[in-house]
């Protein structure tokens, strides 16, 4: 957990000196002119479209949890665990997320490789949802289609990945093959690639998509809803579509939380696109990120202290074993 606590840590700083290059880019000036006039009531309703957020996607996790026939879970537990996973939401892709799993099977004895494909799942269909919200924005903006048309080559990409089944055979045997890692590692392998064809089905992705389409339009109303606290709005499609490219583009480029990528692709496109003044897109970037990434991985601290005083024991093992699953 020290570690975790530590790269969590350097991500933080790393954000933090982000936004003051960005500060300094721009101008301290412009940036302090915007924030003086902003109705900080805005920044409480982004915070609360970025909770529902969290309800949508936890509503994901449920579903996803039944298709596996996973039961005894108290509701509970189930919220504070699935939100203890955004304690890792800067690592590269989210994989991190992949760390409620590991408290799953710690505090419920659920196996971890059983529950690990769900983070991939989640992922394809953030990206599915994340791709209908560019195309919808894309109607109001020209140049909008290629980032729909890159985010559509993405899912087919993934889905090909998980159901054509010769090369993922061909990789299974030649992981049985190994005489260190076969008898060690290729069960649990193989267990989880079915566990993810069985939630990654055609007809089990319509749901956990429609709630990605709207738990990712929650944020990208939250940029709206900013840009209106500073007096400078831009259409609600445009704002939708700036959001889910720049997240899109963070999630594709492997960097801790699309640190970077995300704030540089956002406020470029708020200045130069949507004809937002300068110092206001930068004020609206940093505080749409505050309002996203840094509340998800404070909400997942808070999630994970709960938990440690539901279940003292939570983390202190260096290494689970696999045990039984819970039903």
């Amino acid at each position: 957990m020290t570690g975790t606590l530590r790269k969590v840590l350097i991500a933080m700083l790393l954000g933090m000196a982000l936004y003051v290059a960005y500060g300094l880019y721009t101008g301290y000036e412009a940036i302090r002119a915007s924030l003086a006039s902003f109705h900080w009531s805005a920044f409480a309703a982004a915070l609360g479209l970025a909770s529902f957020n969290y309800g949508l996607r936890f509503l994901k996790w449920e579903y996803y949890l039944r298709r596996l026939e996973i039961r005894g879970v108290p509701k509970l537990d189930s919220l504070l665990i699935f939100l203890s996973g955004f304690v890792l939401t800067v690592s590269p892709g989210k994989v991190g997320e992949v760390f409620k799993s590991a408290v799953l099977e710690e505090t419920h004895r659920v196996p971890l490789e059983r529950t690990a494909p769900i983070v991939i799942a989640e992922r394809l269909t953030d990206v599915i949802g994340v791709v209908v919200l560019i195309a919808f924005g894309s109607a109001s903006f020209s140049g909008g289609l290629g980032w729909a048309l890159a985010g559509g080559a993405l899912v087919l990409l993934g889905l090909g990945l998980i159901f054509w089944r010769r090369p993922s055979d061909a990789l299974l045997a030649s992981l049985e093959r190994h005489p260190k890692l076969g008898a060690r590692l290729a069960p649990r392998v193989r267990e989880g690639v079915e566990s993810l064809r069985a939630i990654a089905t055609p007809s089990s992705l319509l749901l956990p998509s429609a709630l990605s389409v709207l738990a990712w339009g929650c944020e990208g109303l939250a940029l709206q809803v900013l840009l209106l606290g500073f007096g400078s709005s831009a259409p609600l499609g445009l704002s939708l579509f700036f959001y889910s490219t720049a997240t899109l583009a963070g999630a594709i480029i492997p960097v801790p939380g699309g640190l970077g990528v995300t704030e540089g692709l956002l406020r470029e496109q708020l200045f130069h696109l949507g004809q937002v003044p300068e110092g206001v897109a930068t004020s609206a970037m940093i505080l749409v990120r505050f309002a996203t990434l840094w509340w998800a991985v404070l909400v997942g601290f808070a999630a994970l202290a709960l938990l440690k005083a539901r279940f003292p024991r939570l983390l202190t093992q260096p290494s689970a074993e696999v045990r039984p699953g819970a039903r």
